[in-house]
Formats: structure tokens, sequence, C-alpha cells
């Protein structure tokens, strides 16, 4: 998938130090920036792109999706075929790229081969970093069954995004099976949600032991481990057990605020969904029953977000987007706006993403060293929200390793 090639003529941001470097060129070799500068030359065999005057700005991170998750009744996608769900899951990580997301952090749903497909060229998307099944206890968060149902399938071949684990042994044993796959990190469900039919909101999920058993093996494996939790009480145990990234968090307290910094851990709401789940959930498959459970993290997301920034916890942009809502994923960049300045939101979604994966200088920077993945944009990102948060009115194209992949001019 990787190339060469010159940008010529183009507005280059320095995402940390929010400043532009003027009428710069930008050259690629083997899918990297090998040189950013002035009046550069391309060499043979090496193509060239007129930027004329347009902002060049890394390519865009979402640390929080499901590329798989084609409808908002999770319950129903375990019983899809595979194969129906791969051809959605195509077309989702198609729009992804289109909106400029060049590398995303799957939290439950992706696998080695969605990932292999990629990268090798055979599906249109971005990178995809995968934790494949997400570890939930009986009736927790990823236990998808209603009340009254009693069987589970949690075999390999059937789609869906979290597997039932109860006790320590159980979990080290589920853990380094997703290591074994290739797992990027690894994610437990540490309290209830909103997609899940039989537990709370307000609900804690795992031991305080089964939690410490799950960070011990990702630390063993050198990767770590992601918490889905909305409450204080869940984010706190999550964080003191070893966690280092915690997801939605939209009902924080000072003593998670304290400890997000004290272990230098992230955060990484996903304020896009709540609006998204109650405005339309339902007409994407949503249970009623769900789409009640929204309101009390709605409200809240802001308030935790505004908390945090000003308290300065590592951030990370993150969607969580399901079915037909996946359009809305440039969304939470408007959303965002309205605490942060723009230039942090951006940052969430670039060298603080980065960090997270630890892919820092590898993606999201235009720096020699890093991989080419650029997007190319009419408008100011610095001063206009709109220039990221609207993609299909300023995103001219999107570069991926080199190549123009994505082309709106």
């Amino acid at each position: 998938m990787s190339g060469s090639l010159l940008i010529q003529h183009a507005r280059v941001l320095d995402v940390e130090a929010g400043t532009y470097l003027e009428d710069h060129d930008v050259l690629c070799s083997d899918g990297r920036i090998t040189e950013v500068a002035r009046s550069l030359r391309a060499g043979r065999d090496v193509g060239v792109l007129d930027a004329d005057g347009a902002v060049i700005t890394p390519g865009l991170i979402d640390a929080h999706v499901h590329v798989t998750a084609a409808t908002a009744d999770l319950a129903a996608l375990t019983t899809w075929a595979p194969t129906y769900v791969t051809a959605h899951t195509a077309q989702i990580m198609k729009g992804m790229l289109g909106r400029g997301f060049t590398t995303v952090r799957d939290a439950s749903g992706a696998d080695y081969g969605l990932a292999q497909a990629q990268t090798e060229g055979l599906l249109a998307g971005p990178r995809v970093l995968f934790c494949g099944r997400a570890l939930s206890q009986t009736g927790g968060h990823g236990d998808a069954r209603s009340a009254g149902q009693h069987e589970r399938s949690d075999h390999p071949c059937c789609s869906g995004l979290g597997r039932v684990v109860d006790g320590v042994d159980e979990l080290r044993a589920a853990a380094r099976d997703e290591l074994r796959k290739g797992a990027h990190h690894l994610k437990v469900m540490a309290s209830g949600g909103v997609a899940s039919p039989t537990d709370r909101i307000d609900s804690t999920q795992y031991s305080s032991d089964e939690l410490r058993a799950v960070v011990e093996e990702a630390e063993a494996a050198n990767r770590y481990v992601a918490a889905h939790a909305y409450t204080a009480r869940a984010m706190n145990r999550a964080l003191r057990a070893g966690v280092r990234s915690i997801e939605h968090g939209n009902l924080l307290d000072d003593e998670s605020i304290r400890l997000l910094l004290a272990q230098d851990a992230f955060l990484v709401p996903t304020l896009v969904t709540y609006w998204a789940l109650k405005e339309e959930g339902m007409e994407h498959g949503l249970p009623r029953d769900n789409w009640e459970k929204v309101d009390p993290v709605l409200g809240a997301g802001i308030e935790a977000l505004e908390r945090a920034a000003a308290a300065g916890v590592q951030i990370v942009y993150g969607s969580d987007l399901l079915g037909g809502m996946h359009r809305h994923q440039a969304r939470e960049f408007r959303i965002r706006a309205d605490v942060q300045p723009v230039i942090e939101v951006l940052r969430s979604a670039t060298t603080v993403a980065a960090a997270l994966l630890g892919l820092s200088g590898e993606v999201g920077v235009v720096a020699p060293g890093a991989h080419a993945d650029m997007l190319l944009i009419d408008g100011d990102p610095l001063t206009d929200v709109g220039a990221l948060a609207d993609p299909i009115r300023h995103l001219r194209c999107v570069i991926q390793g080199a190549r123009v992949v994505v082309d709106h001019r």
C-alpha cells in the first residue's frame, strides 16, 4: 500500500506547536515521510501533488471504534454470518477513511484477519489496532443475553464484541488467548453500559483481583488494558488495578481525575455516541430498554470532559458509534470544541492518541520517520472546527502510506 510522493506548496500544521510551516513541501518514500522543508524536488518515479496553499494535517486517529458493529442491536449481531458482517465492516472502514481517519483503535469486535486485510490492501480503511473480544463478567456489559435467555455461544466463528469470562484463572486464560491472536491491547468491561440488556449503568463489574489479573497478563506481553467504565466508583477501581485508558468516564469525580494524573492514564470520552443513540439509536436497532439508559450519561459527559481538560488529563478522541450512526464520527470534534480549544481537540485525535497507542512519532504527526498519513484540508482547523467536523465540505483528499486513497477534489 505504500508509495512515494512529493506534496508541494502546503501549510503544514505542526500539531504539537499549534503553528503552521508556511509554503512547505512534504517528501515521502516507501510510505514514510522523509523530509519537511521548502523547495524540495521529486526524484524519479515520485508522484507530485500541488497543495496550492491548502493545509496539511496528520491523518486522524479515532481511539474508540467498533468496525464490525453494523447494527446497534449487539445481541442480533452475534447471529449474523461472519461473511455478512465483514461485508458491512468493509463499508464502515471505507467511510472512516473518507472522513480522514487513517488509524483507529477497535474497542472490541475486530480481529487479526481484518487488520491484516487492511495492511495488505484487501480492503480500504484505516490502520486497525484491535483487542479482539472485550472481556465481560456474566451479566456484564459484554453479555448480550436477555434476562430470559440462558444459552450462549462464545464460539470464535460467531460475530460479536465480547466474551463472557468469570474468575481469575479463566480471565488469565482468556487474556492470553486474545494476546495469542495478536491483540494490541486488552479490554475489560468494568461497569454497566447502555447497549447491554441486563446490567445497570451504575454497577461495578469484575472484582479487583480479576481486574489486576488482566492487567498483569497485558503487562507481561508489553500490552495494556482499556476499561469500559462510566461511574467514578468503577473508574477508580480500574485505575487502581493499573488500566491504561478509561473508556467513556462520564460520571468521574475528583478522585478519578487524581488517579488519571497519578497513573499517567488516558481518558477516552465518546460524547457523539450518546447524542446519536438518543436521536436515532432505535431506528438503527437499539432496543427501547437500552435507549432509555442513555439519559443518565448524556448530560454528564460534557461536564466530565470540562473537568478533566481543566485538570490536564490526557484526553483522547473516541466516537463509539454503532450501525448507521458511524456517519456522525467527525461530529465529536464539534461537540468537544464547545469545551476545549480546537487545537486541543485535534491533539486528542493525533499526538495524544498516538501516545496512548504507543505510536508516538509513527502516527499523528507530519514529521520525518512517521507514516505518510495526511489530510489536505481547505480551511483553517486552528480557528474553524468545521474544517475537521465537516469533511464533506473541507477535506480535499486523504493520503495514506504516501498514496492518495480518497480524493474529494
